[in-house]
C-alpha cells in the first residue's frame, strides 16, 4: 500500500511525466485551503527533489498568495489509466514571475505562452505513494485550448490588466505578489 521516499526516483519520474493532469494543494494558517488542477504539460521534474511547473492566467492566484505567507505545496498526480496509484509531492515552494533572475532559465522548459504568470520552483522533502484502487478509468481525448486562445485574444496588455483586476488578492484579500511584474 502506501510508501515513502525522499526523492523521486526514475520510475516515478516517468509515471509523472504520461500524467495529462496533476492537483496542487496549498494554505495559509487561515486562508481556504485551495485546491487546483493543472495540466497543459505544465509541470517539470529538474532532478529528484526539485520540480517547476507553469502556473497560466486564471480567475484566481491563490498558490501564489499562500506560498507568500506560507510555503508549503502538496502536489498530486492519480493515475486514470494503466496500473493505479496515487503519488504525492510535499515540499516547499516560491514564485518566480517574469523579471525575476530565474525566469528565463526556468521558463525555457516550457513551450512559449502568452498567458504565463509564474513558475512555481518546489523543493520536494517527502514523495509518497497509495494504492489507487479507487480511482475510476478515465480516457484522456484531448487538451483544451480556450484558456491558450483567451490568453492570445487577450493579448500581453490584456493579461496584465487582468491581473491587476483579478489576481492581486487571494479569495481570503492575501496579497499574491503579481504587482512587481505590473
Amino acid at each position: 500500500m502506501g510508501k515513502r521516499f525522499e526523492a523521486i526516483s526514475e520510475a516515478l519520474q516517468e509515471f509523472i511525466a504520461q500524467q495529462k493532469i496533476f492537483f496542487v494543494g496549498t494554505a495559509t494558517d487561515t486562508s481556504r485551503v485551495n485546491i487546483s488542477p493543472k495540466g497543459m504539460d505544465s509541470l517539470r521534474v529538474l532532478d529528484a527533489n526539485r520540480v517547476i511547473w507553469l502556473n497560466v492566467t486564471g480567475s484566481g492566484n491563490e498558490t501564489a498568495a499562500h506560498l507568500r505567507t506560507h510555503p508549503r505545496m502538496t502536489i498530486m498526480f492519480a493515475a486514470f489509466e494503466g496500473a493505479p496509484m496515487i503519488l504525492r509531492l510535499y515540499g516547499t515552494a516560491r514564485a518566480i514571475h517574469n523579471g525575476d533572475a530565474e525566469w528565463a532559465a526556468l521558463y525555457a522548459h516550457f513551450p512559449a505562452n502568452t498567458g504565463a504568470r509564474q513558475i512555481f520552483d518546489m523543493q520536494v522533502e517527502l514523495v509518497q505513494t497509495s494504492c489507487g484502487m479507487s480511482i475510476p478509468f478515465f480516457d484522456y481525448v484531448d487538451e483544451r485550448e480556450q484558456l491558450n486562445q483567451w490568453a492570445v485574444n487577450k493579448g500581453e496588455q490584456g493579461i496584465r490588466d487582468y491581473w491587476q483586476e483579478k489576481n492581486k488578492l487571494s479569495l481570503d484579500g492575501v496579497p499574491t505578489g503579481i504587482d512587481k511584474v505590473l
